[in-house]
């Protein structure tokens, strides 16, 4: 059985390269025509008040880097 987009929300993502916790997935990226996920992002770390006037850095992370998926964590390679 295998995992469906909202089910990685609740996920927490760790970089393997250097142990980091980069936080939970924000999002899920899909191949609109096969259906097959792309990538997941994950919020990146910032200041919430220099956010406002600054875009985005969330961290885009293509499926090939993902190298685990457990129970509630993502093991990452980036």
């Amino acid at each position: 059985m295998g995992d469906k987009g909202l089910d990685f929300k609740h996920k927490e993502v760790v970089n393997i390269t250097d142990g980091k916790r980069l936080g939970y997935v924000q999002d899920v990226c899909a191949d609109l025509e096969s259906g097959i996920i792309t990538s997941i992002i994950v919020p990146g770390a910032s200041n919430k008040i220099l956010n406002i006037f600054s875009q985005s850095n969330d961290i885009v992370i293509p499926w090939q880097n993902i190298k685990c998926i457990g129970e509630d964590l993502i093991l990452v390679e980036i």
